[in-house]
C-alpha cells in the first residue's frame, strides 16, 4: 500500500527562500530532498536541517495503512498546496482536443477524481499535441535551452539526442524533487525512472503498469491442422515449459507441403524479424547495451547469452521463416500471417488492438509470451515506454509544482483502482482471446525489464545489426563488423 503524505510532515517544511533563490535556466541547485513531504507557500521562512529531519524521520515511521488520494495536502499554515493558478502542459505528439468522455467507472472516478485535485491545489493540467513523433526530440532540446514561461511536461521517446540532453544538462533532475517518491508502486511497475538515471541522479518517469510489447501470435485454425491443442500453447505458457525447444518443435510441425510440389504450403513463421530478434536476446537472459552496479553503460552483444540467442535466431529464421516474394514491401509478412500462410507471428501486442492490422483477419488467434531461452529461468519482456521529463532550465520552485501536480494527476482515483491495469480493458476491445488479455497480456506488463540500447548516442540498433539478422546469416561476421564501432560509442555515452 502507497504511503499517504502527513500533514504533521509537511507543516514543519518550509523552503521558499532556497527555491527563490535558484532560478536559473540550463542549471540548478537541488531542493533539499525530503521523505513524502509538500511543497510550503513561497512566503514561508526555511526549516532548519534538524526539522526537516525529524518531520522526515517521522513521515517514514509511521505511514498510513490506507490509501487516500483525497487526502488534502497541506503547507506549513495548514491550507491546501496552491499552485497559484498555474496551467500545465503534458506535451505528446498524439492528443485529441477534444478528449473522450469517460467510457467506464475507472475512468468516471478518475475524471472525479483529477477535477478535485485541480480544485483543491489551484491549478489545470491536460495533455495536449505539439510536433509529431519524429520531431519530440528536438522539440524538447529547443524548448531546453531556450526556456519560456510556459509549464511543461514532455513526452519523449527513446532517442539519442535525449541520451545527450541528460549529459548536458537539459533535464530537470527528479530525485531533487521531494513530492516523488520513487518507491511508489506505480513508478516500480515499469522502471522506467531506472532506465533514465546516471548516479544519484534522476531524469525522466513514467507512472502505472508498463505496455505489453512483443509476443507470438498463432493461427488456431493452423495449428489443429497439424494436430496441435491451441490452448497447449496457454497451458505451457502456465506451467513454465514455454521454451524456444517447444516453440521450435511447433513450427516444425505446422510447416507443411500439402500437395507434395516441392513448395511449402503453410510456413511455420512470418514476421519483422527486427522485433524477433530483440525478443530472443532478451528471452534469454541477454541484452545489447547493459549497465553496471556503478552506472557505466556495457558492451553486451558478445556475452554468451546474447550470442547463443543470435544463434538460435538465424536458425529460426533459415529453417522457418516464411520469405517474402520478390519485391514485396516490408510489412508483407502482416498480408501472409492474415492469409493463412504461416502459422506462427512474432509481433507487438499492439497489433491486434482496435484499429490494427489483425482486426481483418478470419481466423482466430492466439497470442503467448515469447518463449524462454536455456538461461532463463522466467519469461520476459522488453518495456518500451514514453518517458515523461521537466526541462532543466525551469527553477526549483516551479518544477517542484509542476512535479507535485502531475504526482497527484497519475494516481490512482481511489483504492479500488490502485491494481487497474488500462491496457487490459484496450486489449478485451481487440481481437484476443480471453486467456491472451487474462494470462498473457497481464504477465507481459508485470514480467518485464528495461533496455539501454537505445540510451547510447549514435547507436543505431537497427541498421546498426538487428536489421542484418535474417536466414543463412554468420553472426560472428556481424558482430565483428559493428563491435569497434559500438565499445566507441559506449566508451563515449560514458565519458559525458
Amino acid at each position: 500500500m502507497r504511503k499517504s503524505l502527513t500533514n504533521k510532515a509537511t507543516a514543519v517544511i518550509t523552503m521558499a527562500a532556497m527555491l527563490f533563490s535558484m532560478a536559473a535556466c540550463g542549471s540548478q541547485e537541488a531542493a533539499p530532498a525530503t521523505t513524502d513531504s509538500a511543497q510550503p507557500e513561497a512566503n514561508t521562512e526555511t526549516a532548519t536541517a534538524e526539522a526537516t529531519t525529524e518531520a522526515a524521520a517521522e513521515a517514514t515511521e509511521a505511514p498510513s495503512d490506507e490509501y487516500d488520494p483525497y487526502q488534502v495536502i497541506t503547507d506549513a499554515s495548514g491550507n491546501p498546496i496552491d499552485l497559484g493558478g498555474m496551467e500545465i502542459i503534458i506535451r505528446d505528439w498524439w492528443s485529441s482536443d477534444e478528449p473522450a468522455a469517460p467510457a467506464n467507472d475507472y475512468e468516471e472516478a478518475l475524471q472525479e477524481y483529477r477535477d478535485w485535485i485541480q480544485e483543491t491545489y489551484n491549478f489545470t493540467i491536460k495533455s495536449q499535441a505539439f510536433g509529431d513523433w519524429g520531431s519530440t526530440p528536438t522539440d524538447f532540446v529547443d524548448y531546453a535551452t531556450t526556456g519560456g514561461d510556459e509549464n511543461y511536461l514532455f513526452t519523449l521517446r527513446d532517442d539519442p539526442a535525449i541520451t545527450s540532453a541528460m549529459a548536458n544538462g537539459l533535464m530537470y533532475d527528479l530525485s531533487t524533487l521531494d513530492c516523488l517518491d520513487f518507491n511508489d508502486i506505480k513508478f516500480q511497475r515499469n522502471k522506467l525512472h531506472e532506465q533514465y538515471s546516471k548516479g544519484d541522479s534522476i531524469y525522466a518517469m513514467f507512472a502505472g503498469y508498463s505496455e505489453a510489447r512483443t509476443g507470438v501470435y498463432f493461427n488456431k485454425r493452423l495449428l489443429k491442422d497439424a494436430g496441435i491443442d491451441p490452448e497447449s500453447l496457454y497451458d505451457m505458457q502456465a506451467d513454465g515449459t514455454w521454451t524456444w525447444d517447444k516453440f521450435e518443435e511447433l513450427m516444425q510441425k505446422v510447416q507443411q507441403d500439402k500437395d507434395n510440389d516441392g513448395t511449402v504450403d503453410v510456413w511455420g513463421l512470418t514476421l519483422n524479424e527486427g522485433n524477433m530478434t530483440t525478443a530472443a536476446v532478451f528471452s534469454n537472459g541477454g541484452s545489447y547495451i547493459d549497465k553496471d552496479a556503478s552506472g557505466k553503460y556495457v558492451y553486451n552483444l558478445e556475452s554468451p547469452e546474447t550470442l547463443e540467442a543470435l544463434e538460435w535466431t538465424v536458425k529460426m529464421f533459415t529453417n522457418y521463416d516464411m520469405p517474402d516474394p520478390e519485391g514485396a514491401e516490408w510489412d508483407y509478412y502482416k498480408e501472409a500471417f492474415i492469409n493463412g500462410m504461416a502459422a506462427f507471428m512474432v509481433d507487438d501486442e499492439y497489433c491486434a488492438t482496435p484499429g490494427n492490422f489483425l482486426e481483418d483477419m478470419q481466423d482466430e488467434v492466439g497470442f503467448v509470451m515469447f518463449p524462454k531461452g536455456p538461461k532463463m529461468d522466467d519469461y520476459i519482456n522488453v518495456w518500451t515506454n514514453n518517458p515523461i521529463a521537466i526541462p532543466a532550465c525551469y527553477d526549483a520552485d516551479k518544477a517542484w509544482k509542476i512535479a507535485f501536480a502531475w504526482n497527484l494527476y497519475t494516481n490512482a482515483p481511489s483504492a479500488e483502482y490502485l491494481d487497474y491495469n488500462g491496457y487490459l480493458s484496450t486489449a478485451r476491445n481487440g481481437v484476443f482471446d480471453e486467456r491472451a488479455v487474462d494470462e498473457t497480456i497481464a504477465m507481459m506488463t508485470e514480467k518485464g525489464t528495461i533496455a539501454y540500447h537505445g540510451m547510447i548516442p549514435n547507436l543505431s540498433l537497427g541498421s546498426d545489426f538487428v536489421w542484418n539478422i535474417g536466414p543463412g546469416v554468420v553472426v560472428s561476421e556481424q558482430v565483428e563488423a559493428i563491435r569497434d564501432t559500438w565499445k566507441a560509442y559506449v566508451d563515449e555515452a560514458n565519458a559525458q
